[in-house]
Formats: C-alpha cells, sequence, structure tokens
C-alpha cells in the first residue's frame, strides 16, 4: 500500500496512519502561531467593536481636522483668496 512506511505509521482499527514528516510539524507550529498573532491583534484592535463597546467611527477626532477644510477649496468654486496662497 501507500505511504512507504519509512517513517512509522500508527494502525488505529485497521487503517495505518503515517507519521507526519519533521518539515510538516514545524511549518504547521509556525502558522499556527502566525495565525493566532494575528487573531489577537485583530482583536486588540476591532474587538470593542466587534463586541458593542464601541462604534467603528469613534475615536477618529484627531485625524478629521484636515479632512472637512480642504473640500471644495481651490478647485474653480469661487474662493480666490485660498487659491492665491
Amino acid at each position: 500500500m501507500g505511504g512507504g512506511g519509512e517513517h512509522g505509521s500508527t494502525t488505529y482499527k485497521g487503517y495505518s496512519i503515517p507519521h507526519p514528516k519533521r518539515w510538516h510539524v514545524v511549518t504547521g507550529k509556525g502558522l499556527c502561531a502566525v495565525m493566532w498573532f494575528w487573531i489577537l491583534y485583530r482583536a486588540r484592535q476591532d474587538g470593542p467593536v466587534v463586541l458593542g463597546w464601541r462604534h467603528p467611527w469613534e475615536g477618529h477626532e484627531d485625524h478629521s481636522h484636515g479632512h472637512g477644510h480642504g473640500h471644495g477649496h481651490g478647485h474653480g468654486h469661487g474662493n480666490e483668496q485660498e487659491a492665491s496662497h
């Protein structure tokens, strides 16, 4: 049957389950660590929003200073004073 058998196997209820190669184990653990790091990082960033403790648009006051002031200025809307600067 397939699988070779050079790495050994475990038999369970008539099925021969091969042991994984070392690189499979190391790669799986590494990817698992990356996955949990990403989940915990995103939970830290988005956790209050997901749990309903905060709205997604709250906490952006420091970014709003430049957004509302420049709209429409210098785009030919009759504001020559802004265009002269």
